[in-house]
């Protein structure tokens, strides 16, 4: 499983191409020749980047959901809305569909940002105001989800 780390702030350029941080390619050089997947977040107003790898994978859960249960064909279909393919172009410069970046509202400053396996993109004040605003929750929500586990060889319990 891949997993990444850092967290850059970035300039998209009048035409919606970021120039992705020398250190996020090094460890992105590995999935890059497969290209990425890029989407809506579902919880933030964001965008996800998936290396092909890890998108299949997800692809390989979700085909297992029953299409004829609506919920599942209703989640599927807007969970999957506006995706798209994207490669890193020659100067590793990886391009922002424009839907996408109005989504996102991702402008000219924003963080590019690991999230373990995938890269969200954020328009960098509504980054900074999504980080401070879980701060004050932050300790209850570690504590919920990270607390109850006993597992010793994690070294986080």
């Amino acid at each position: 499983m891949l997993n990444l780390i850092g967290t850059y702030e970035c300039k998209a350029d009048v035409k919606g191409r970021v120039m992705l941080p020398s250190a996020l390619k090094k460890q992105l050089a590995a999935v890059a020749p497969n290209g990425f997947v890029i989407k809506r977040a579902v919880f933030q107003p964001c965008l996800e980047l998936y290396p092909m790898e890890e998108w299949n994978a997800l692809m390989e859960k979700m085909g297992k959901l029953n299409r004829f249960n609506r919920k599942n064909n209703d989640f599927i279909r807007r969970f999957t809305a506006g995706v798209r393919t994207v490669e890193l172009d020659a100067t590793g410069r990886l391009n922002i569909p424009n839907d996408l970046a109005s989504f996102a509202g991702v402008e000219k400053e924003i963080v590019i940002s690991s999230a373990i396996n995938i890269v969200e993109i954020w328009d960098k004040e509504k980054y900074e105001q999504a980080i401070n605003d879980a701060a004050n929750d932050f300790a209850d929500l570690a504590e919920e989800v990270m607390g109850d586990t006993n597992d010793a060889r994690d070294g986080l319990s």
